[in-house]
Parts: C-alpha cells; sequence; structure tokens
C-alpha cells in the first residue's frame, strides 16, 4: 500500500505481539511479562496452523515449482519466493506496496489460485521483510528510488535466464505501481505487459481527492461521524500526521481493509517455515522503508509516471479505492501512450483489490494478459 501514519501503527502492533525489540517501544507500549507469557502459550497452535498452511497450500503438481531462497541483487541478498504449478506458465512478477509492506509472508496463501496459471513471484524488496532481516538496519541506508528500481531490473532480468522465459509479467500495487513504472521504462524489452493496480497517478494531489471523495462517500451514507472527523481535519495539506491518520481510518473503513488487513497478521503468523523474528522484520521494514522513500516518492512529479511506454498497460483498481483514487488512476492511464492498454474496475473493491478479490482480479489477468503471451 502507498505508504501512511497508518503503517507505523500496524509495524507497531507486529513489533506487541511477537515481544520482539522491546528496546523500540516505550513503557506503555511494551506488553507485560504476563501477556508475554500468554503469548506463548499460543506457540502449539501457531505450530499446528504453520504445517496444516504447509499441506494445504502446497504445490503438487508434477511439473510445478516450489523454490524460496536468497538471490544476489545489488550486492545484497535479496528473499524471493517461485511458485506455480506448470513451469511452461509465464512468469508474473508482484511487486509489494507499502514501501516495505512484503507479501511473502502471507502471499502463500493470498494467490494459491494464480498459480494454476501463472508462476509466480514475491520478493521482499531491499529493506523490506527477510530482505531485511538478512542484512541488518543497516542495509536501509541504500534505500533509494533508483536503487530499487535497479533492483527490480535485475531480478526481473534474474527471472528470466533462470524459468528460460523471453519475457515476464509485471504486477504492481500501490508503491509497486511506482516501481513498475519506472522498471518498464527502464527495460522494456524485459516484459509483455505492466499491471498496476491502486495505481500512483499524481501523489501531490492524491490526499487531496481522496479527502473529497471520503467526504463525498460520507455524506452518500449519511455517516455523521465520518464526516464530523473529516471537516475537523478539513482537507490537506495538514500541519502533522493526524489528518492523515483520519483519512485512512474512513479510506480502511469504507473499503472493508480492516477485516483484510487482519487476515494479513494471521496468515503470516502461521506462514510456513516462518517465524515471530520473520513477523517482526516485516514490520520494521514497513517503518524504514517509509523513512527512506515516503519523503521521495509524495514529492515525486506525476509527469515522470506518465509519457510513452514501450509495452502494454494495464490498470485494474477497485472500484471505490480512498487510497489512491479510482478516479486519477483512470485519468493517468488515459493520458499515457502505449502499444495497447485498459483500464478495469473491480466492484465492491478499494485499494487492496489484487488482495481481497484475487479471483476477479485473476480473471482480468487471464483475459487481457494471457493472450499477449499464448
Amino acid at each position: 500500500m502507498i505508504v501512511n501514519p497508518s503503517t507505523t501503527q500496524r509495524a507497531a502492533v507486529f513489533l506487541l505481539l511477537c515481544t520482539a525489540a522491546p528496546a523500540s517501544l516505550n513503557a506503555q507500549e511494551a506488553p507485560s511479562p504476563s501477556e508475554a507469557a500468554d503469548f506463548r502459550k499460543l506457540e502449539p497452535a501457531l505450530k499446528f496452523l504453520r504445517s496444516r498452511n504447509a499441506r494445504d497450500y502446497a504445490v503438487t503438481t508434477p511439473n510445478g515449482i516450489d523454490e524460496a531462497s536468497y538471490v544476489k541483487i545489488g550486492g545484497l541478498d535479496q528473499w524471493i519466493t517461485i511458485r506455480g504449478e506448470d513451469r511452461k506458465n509465464p512468469v508474473l512478477l508482484l511487486l509489494h506496496g507499502g514501501p516495505g509492506d512484503a507479501t511473502n509472508p502471507w502471499g502463500y496463501a493470498g494467490f494459491r489460485n494464480w498459480l494454476k496459471y501463472f508462476t509466480v513471484v514475491q520478493w521482499d524488496q531491499r529493506g523490506a521483510g527477510r530482505t531485511l532481516g538478512r542484512n541488518g538496519p543497516a542495509s536501509a541506508s541504500t534505500i533509494t528510488v533508483e536503487r530499487m528500481v535497479q533492483d527490480g531490473v535485475e531480478l526481473a532480468d534474474l527471472l528470466s535466464k533462470k524459468l528460460q522465459k523471453d519475457k515476464i509479467v509485471l504486477v504492481g500495487h500501490s508503491w509497486g505501481s511506482i516501481l513498475g513504472v519506472f522498471m518498464v521504462k527502464a527495460r522494456p524489452e524485459l516484459f509483455y505487459a505492466f499491471v498496476g493496480t491502486g495505481q500512483v497517478a499524481d501523489p501531490k494531489q492524491n490526499y487531496a481527492v481522496a479527502y473529497t471523495a471520503l467526504v463525498e462517500k460520507a455524506t452518500r451514507e449519511g455517516n455523521s461521524r465520518a464526516l464530523q472527523e473529516l471537516k475537523e481535519v478539513g482537507p490537506p495539506p495538514y500541519k502533522d500526521g493526524n489528518g492523515h491518520a483520519v483519512q485512512r481510518k474512513w479510506a480502511n473503513l469504507f473499503e472493508g481493509a480492516d477485516a483484510f488487513i487482519a487476515s494479513m497478521l494471521g496468515f503470516a503468523l502461521t506462514a510456513p517455515g516462518y517465524a515471530l523474528a520473520d513477523i517482526n522484520d516485516w514490520g520494521e521494514g514497513q517503518n524504514l522503508s517509509a523513512e527512506h522513500l515516503f519523503p521521495k516518492t509524495s514529492a515525486l512529479d506525476p509527469k515522470l509516471l506518465g509519457g510513452e511506454f514501450a509495452v502494454r498497460v494495464f490498470v485494474i483498481q477497485g472500484a471505490e479505492d480512498f487510497t489512491t483514487p479510482t478516479s486519477l488512476a483512470k485519468t493517468y492511464l488515459n493520458s499515457l501512450q502505449a502499444p495497447r492498454k485498459a483500464f478495469a474496475t473491480i466492484d465492491g473493491a478499494g485499494h487492496f483489490a489484487v488482495f481481497t478479490k484475487q479471483d476477479e482480479f485473476l480473471k482480468e489477468l487471464r483475459a487481457r494478459v494471457l493472450p499477449l503471451i499464448r
């Protein structure tokens, strides 16, 4: 997702649950000894669920692939997973949002249905998830937009050679949509198509347009509490984080995103092969990545994201996205030039459409992207 104040709050929840890095929490935030002991009592249940998930989400087809490893990218060991039911299928590289909000901790379940049609690669980007855990917080000093683009291109090239594909499909969510745009512009010959979702179109106008959409939504629904809180903070720009926090609160509530965020944590805690330290790295990565990337992405010139593309470009957006507004994403796609382009919306979905409506999103991918390859 695009970074916002709730990202830091969510990371703090991870830290609290995992009872790790206590020095980073003040005395009021730190879990009590009894709370820590109670959480440790859950470990047998977590072990059972990890074992069950390993079985239920396994790839068992004869020509399938299920690999997880560190690969050297940009001088760092970076964590990737490669999963699919048939090695002959197209390769799809998913660029997570955040920044730093790696999908690997829970994506083994979230994208299981996709594996029939694509070999799905998930990547803990520089400063995120297990990549952060492997290299330590000092590696965060190397996080820049330019360095991330180089990492992504290097990974795409590596995947093409390793999996013996001429090109791959690139899907970018939120921050990942910024990264993806720059990757396909840098090396278009590596990609069949770019698919943006939660598409960042104009970072400078993003919150202002979202604010107006939230007020309109609250008015339509007669939600007096939402209207009061939104009007109290007023439209951006904001002097502090409170305005953004109010916007994110109501965006999540209107989109039904809170249930999804809770499920992410549940699947991460019960991920096969994962430990609590990995979940802590997942949360910590969001803090570090936000610190290094958000000042740059929030001030990004929208002209750099548009213009001319040498690959097909598709945007598949939740019909009501109050984080990266759907109206901005549609205007963005209409303004650019590409060999082929199309815009699609998914009803009943918001910023997390690719995750909360995976089957509908997959249907769009099969209809729009697979014909370009087969």
